[in-house]
């Protein structure tokens, strides 16, 4: 009999082989539940809904920091974005570059999610700009946030403000309420409230002129694709079942698989017809994404050494804290 699992998983690529079964974890029956993160992670960090599920990484170093052990995490890291590149500024704000954010107004859905903690990292690394530089207005409020969850408090010498219910993040932005967007979410889940299309609004443009072209350079300076999420399992779970951990990691290894060989498939027409070059072809056969400590450590331990310069924890956690003992050699 198989052991049967509640999961609660984003939706990409390298997650669609485990949400449509086409791949199964060994002696496990997943139970998958499609949650926009936003609303996963404070579900998970406040009421535990799910056996295993993506979780924001920074809410993971921050809740183990804190003592909380119900979870265990495992090296599975199927999303990635340059964050920093894509901050959001009102035209009209004075906002020409990077240091212009200093004294200004930034609005954030969550102080504490990983795609703050690496706008903000990458900021103060390349740029100069740290957090207390910046007035911080954060649109979740306790009762939803996974700051609310895990009893956050900002840190020494940084202001954070509550966006009120009444208000939003995109409409205070568009009000002239706010100077700049650090991060910005629209979906309809149960924490975030912005409807508003700031990507596409004539008052508002990208910090980064080229937002692209920002990606590609501090890739190219660093090696650093920013994680944002991993995988968990509860840590009750794991002690009972201890060989779970791999299984999972294994069929999570063979999703990626699969998806890079399907990336490769579906671009081979454009190839043979000359819409994209031989080379592209070949560039989309190599793997971006991969799991496992090993190949990302740098941009975990970096994750982690902001994580403790931002205030989020008291110390640099390490992996080994974090991660199951047994997937720490993947």
């Amino acid at each position: 009999m198989n052991l049967p699992l509640s999961i609660g998983i984003t939706s990409n690529p390298r997650t669609w082989p485990i949400l449509d079964g086409r791949v199964k974890p060994d002696g496990i029956d997943l139970i998958p539940t499609r949650v926009h993160p936003s609303e996963l992670f404070w579900r998970q960090l406040r009421f535990a809904d799910f056996d295993v599920s993506e979780m924001s990484f920074s809410s993971l170093l921050m809740a183990n920091a804190r003592g909380d052990e119900r979870w265990i995490g495992l090296p599975v890291f199927t999303t990635r974005k340059f964050y920093h590149a894509a901050i959001l500024v009102r035209k009209k704000a004075g906002i020409a570059s990077p240091a212009d954010l200093k004294g200004k107004r930034v609005g954030v859905p969550e102080y504490q999610q990983t795609a703050a903690l690496w706008a903000r990292g990458v900021l103060q690394q390349e740029f100069g700009v740290e957090p207390r530089h910046m007035e911080f207005w954060m649109e979740r409020g306790a009762s939803h946030s996974h700051a609310g969850a895990v009893g956050f408090t900002p840190p020494p010498g940084v202001t954070i403000h509550t966006i009120p219910p009444e208000k939003s993040l995109g409409g205070m932005m568009l009000a002239g309420e706010l100077d700049a967007a650090l991060h910005y979410i629209v979906d309809h889940n149960l924490v975030d409230r912005s409807t508003a299309d700031l990507w596409h609004h004539p008052d508002i443009a990208p910090l980064f002129p080229d937002p692209w072209a920002e990606g590609i350079r501090y890739y190219r300076k660093t090696g650093i694709f920013p994680i944002n999420h991993s995988m968990v399992i509860k840590r009750e779970i794991a002690g009972k079942h201890p060989w779970a951990v791999l299984n999972l990691v294994k069929a999570f290894d063979r999703a990626n698989d699969l998806a890079n060989r399907e990336r490769s498939e579906h671009a081979e027409y454009h190839v043979a017809t000359g819409l994209l070059p031989r080379d592209a072809g070949e560039a989309l056969r190599v793997p971006i994404v991969r799991h496992g400590i090993r190949a990302n450590r740098v941009t975990l331990d970096t994750a982690a050494r902001y994580s403790h310069e931002q205030g989020l924890t008291p110390r640099v956690v390490k992996l080994e804290e974090v991660f199951a003992a047994s997937a720490m050699e993947q």
